[in-house]
């Protein structure tokens, strides 16, 4: 009979106690990954609500930058546009035209000038338009044109019982030029001491320097009117030598197609310089908002225009809404070209 074995296998207790170690410090690393892990997501959900919220606060900001900017704009439209109507109100009351019309040869419609053959040329840059705004007398029509906020420049018609302020108007303002009467064809409200063809010498050079004696830091002038004197040589000879003995240009308004400017300023030696466009010889807005697109076109093709307008209302709006346009080219005062 065989004998019992009864020597079992004892367990380590050292080992078991080891083991025991282990499964607790994995307990323990599973516990702190878990924890890691739902702090996590949880914080990255935190922020992100977070940087949503900022967005959304960011947003709203911006939007109500964005209306209050709007407003502003809209405000500054209609106050422009309020002030142009109440400032210009008045003014159709006193002068003595319906229309710009009366710039022309005739007051014709049918009849406005040709342009000035111009070469084509290649510009570098923005080209160059200067916009002449004449029949300037009061200060009311001084605060429309200015209200605008652009480079236009003035110009002065010469003092008389309607407008005798126009040297004081002139004089605050650091360019300006004169626009000086001249005998037309056919207009029978003229200004007073309009410059007649056959003015002498004499009565040319008087009337120069009393405009320089009015006006001190004149060196541009432009004919108002003029159809008729502009197209006769001789008294056009008197008035370009009288105005370069006072270091004055000539900027021709071009109200005949007959003109003898340039020829005249030839013969002097001095540059022929006239309009391109006429701006409101329609009084329509629609019409002045065409031909502003005009003088840009012209601009652009030979580097430089010269546009003529009227302080009128629907002239001084159409210029405020074509602001954006204005800035393909350098709106520029007449001395810049």
């Amino acid at each position: 009979m065989r004998k019992k074995n009864n020597n079992k296998k004892k367990t380590n207790p050292k080992a078991s106690k080891l083991l025991t170690y282990i499964a607790w410090a994995l307990a323990l690393v599973a516990l702190s990954m878990s924890t890691f892990l739902t702090g996590y997501y949880l914080g990255y959900d935190s922020a992100k609500d977070e940087f949503t919220q900022e967005k959304k606060v960011e947003k709203q900001k911006r939007l109500k930058v964005l209306k209050k900017l709007e407003k502003s704009v809209k405000s500054e439209h209609t106050s422009v546009n309020k002030r142009l109507k109440e400032v210009l109100h008045k003014e159709a009351k006193k002068v003595n035209y319906v229309s710009a019309s009366h710039e022309l040869d005739g007051g014709s419609l049918a009849k406005v000038p040709k342009f000035v053959r111009k070469e084509i040329q290649v510009v570098k840059g923005k080209a160059k338009l200067a916009i002449i705004i004449d029949d300037v007398g009061t200060a009311s029509q001084v605060k429309a044109i200015k209200s605008l906020r652009i480079p236009l420049t003035m110009s002065f018609l010469p003092p008389s019982k309607a407008r005798p302020n126009t040297p004081k108007l002139a004089a605050k303002e650091k360019f300006y030029m004169v626009h000086l009467p001249m005998e037309a064809k056919n207009w029978s409200a003229e200004e007073p001491k309009t410059l007649r063809v056959h003015d002498s010498q004499k009565v040319v050079l008087n009337r120069i320097k009393e405009i320089k004696k009015w006006f001190p830091k004149v060196h541009y002038i432009n004919n108002h009117t003029g159809s008729k004197f502009t197209a006769n040589e001789t008294a056009m000879n008197r008035l370009i030598y009288a105005l370069k003995k006072n270091s004055i240009y000539f900027i021709d308004s071009r109200t005949t197609a007959q003109t003898k400017a340039p020829k005249v300023l030839k013969n002097f030696g001095l540059k022929y310089v006239a309009r391109d466009v006429f701006l409101d010889h329609h009084m329509d807005k629609p019409y002045v908002l065409k031909q502003i697109k005009q003088a840009i076109e012209v601009a652009k093709k030979h580097g430089t225009a010269i546009a003529i307008g009227h302080p009128h209302k629907n002239t001084l709006q159409a210029l405020y809404e074509s602001k954006k346009l204005l800035k393909d080219v350098d709106l520029v005062f007449i001395n810049r070209l």
